[in-house]
């Protein structure tokens, strides 16, 4: 039968995976709805040829990927390794290998798109003086777009590996 302090351990331990579930499921909120909010602002930017309106959004996603994304993905890295530890979830698993590589693959993705949004708000900002959007800023917009579909259909798939574990986690 367990002791007070048994049970006093074990409600810790469970205090401790909770609040890691926690941050885990924040950080993953945090990096797809900022992804999908900054997707969405800079195309409506884009769409709108609005050389004022898409040097300011261009500024506002830099911004929000350092504020938001880059913690949170950070965090996601840091509480899913941790989780992983404290549910006895092999690293060398099937399951892990898909995660870790879909997520390996969306930042292979995220950095060039962190190296093209400079770019783009360079691009907009010498649009500002001519009021007239350039063909190179068009062009990156399509990479910056083609590089953004692949990664945000790869968060969705680590959702439905985190949910359902259709892969042996040991």
């Amino acid at each position: 039968m367990p002791t007070g302090s048994d049970l006093r351990f074990r409600s810790r331990s469970l205090d401790s995976y909770l609040l890691l579930k926690l941050l885990h499921i924040l950080s993953a909120v945090v990096v797809a709805g900022t992804g999908a909010g900054i997707a969405f602002f800079l195309f409506m930017a884009n769409r709108s040829n609005n050389p004022d309106a898409i040097y300011i959004t261009s500024k506002h996603v830099i911004l929000a990927d350092w504020i938001f994304t880059t913690p949170a993905v950070i965090i996601q890295f840091v509480t899913g390794l941790l989780l992983m530890q404290k549910l006895g979830y092999s690293f060398t698993s099937v399951w892990f290998f898909s995660v870790i590589g879909l997520f390996l693959f969306i930042g292979l993705c995220w950095l060039p798109v962190l190296r093209i949004q400079y770019k783009l708000h360079q691009l907009a900002g010498e649009s500002l003086e001519q009021q007239h959007i350039s063909r190179d800023f068009k062009r990156l917009m399509r990479i910056w777009t083609a590089l953004g579909i692949p990664a945000f259909a790869a968060i969705l798939v680590i959702f439905w590996l985190m949910v359902f574990k259709p892969l042996p986690v040991v």
